[in-house]
């Protein structure tokens, strides 16, 4: 008996509503696996156990002590102020930097032509596609010869030395403002300065605040260089990172492992407010970028 087209519309809008449901489903338990070991994070922030607490999930008993302790009782292991600013002025510096490099590099290859530009292209892809890891030691030695190691400035220069590379969203984003734009320009007498900093600039906040955050995210979070790279154990040179991490110490872990999960939780808030207010930027910037990227 076949069936009537009433029917078969009641069906492909049950079967799409099931699909629907098992989408969401699997994204549920998937999110929740995920969501566990940051929801207990946060929680062993409030705990009073000092220590690490395996015996139960939430605490016993909650206090705001460790936030108090985290910035306002410091010691010879943990100095959180000092390291925060460290890492501010790292993150800073290098965002400043590594925009400006980005943003230029990818204005010269978007609307300049010239000689190997294209050669020029295809290698900084190339090379981008290396992890950076592979150049650390390298790195370090070339520091250490010019007595750097050790230093905050040592840590922005790597930040933003090779940040140009990342030019191809940017390029594809300014490939979608129109050149028209850049001849009227260009003839009422305009530089490639101008071009760049009056029309093209102006025209491209959603890949500037793209750039940016990524630019700001990468020596926020950097443990891998800034370890390499901090030889001393002075803790008053400790970035975010090394300092947390300093705290797991097998020898430190039981009466510091509750200010490292407060800690934890204080860093991830910058990054975390920065990405709320500025994602719709961030999505366009992407999304922008990645028509002609």
């Amino acid at each position: 008996m076949s069936r009537t087209p009433d029917q078969i519309k009641r069906a492909a809008k049950s079967k799409k509503r099931i699909k629907t449901i098992l989408h969401n489903g699997l994204l549920a338990v998937l999110s929740f696996f995920w969501l566990i070991p940051i929801f207990w994070l946060i929680a062993s922030a409030f705990n009073t156990d000092r220590g690490v607490n395996i015996r139960q999930f939430f605490p016993m008993n909650w206090t705001l002590d460790n936030f108090y302790q985290l910035f306002f009782q410091t010691d010879s292991v943990a100095n959180f102020p000092r390291w925060f600013l460290n890492t501010l002025t790292v993150a800073v510096f290098a965002c400043i930097i590594s925009s400006l490099f980005v943003l230029m590099v990818s204005y010269t290859m978007s609307r300049l032509r010239f000689n190997m530009r294209k050669p020029l292209m295809n290698i900084g892809v190339i090379l981008g596609l290396f992890p950076g890891v592979l150049s650390m030691i390298a790195i370090y030695f070339i520091l250490k010869s010019l007595g750097l190691t050790d230093s905050l400035l040592a840590l922005i220069i790597v930040y933003s030395a090779s940040s140009g590379l990342g030019y191809l969203v940017a390029k594809g984003f300014f490939d979608t403002i129109p050149k028209s734009l850049d001849e009227a320009a260009r003839i009422d007498g305009a530089t490639q300065w101008d071009v760049f900093w009056r029309i093209i600039i102006p025209l491209s906040r959603p890949i500037i605040v793209y750039t940016v955050l990524l630019a700001f995210l990468a020596p926020w979070v950097d443990f891998v260089f800034a370890n390499i790279i901090m030889t001393s154990r002075d803790t008053n040179k400790f970035t975010v990172a090394i300092g947390l991490y300093n705290m797991l110490d097998r020898n430190l872990v039981n009466n510091y492992f509750s200010l490292f999960t407060a800690g934890a939780v204080v860093v991830s808030i910058p990054i975390s407010v920065l990405f709320i207010f500025m994602q719709k930027f961030y999505v366009e910037g992407v999304t922008g970028g990645s028509v002609k990227g």
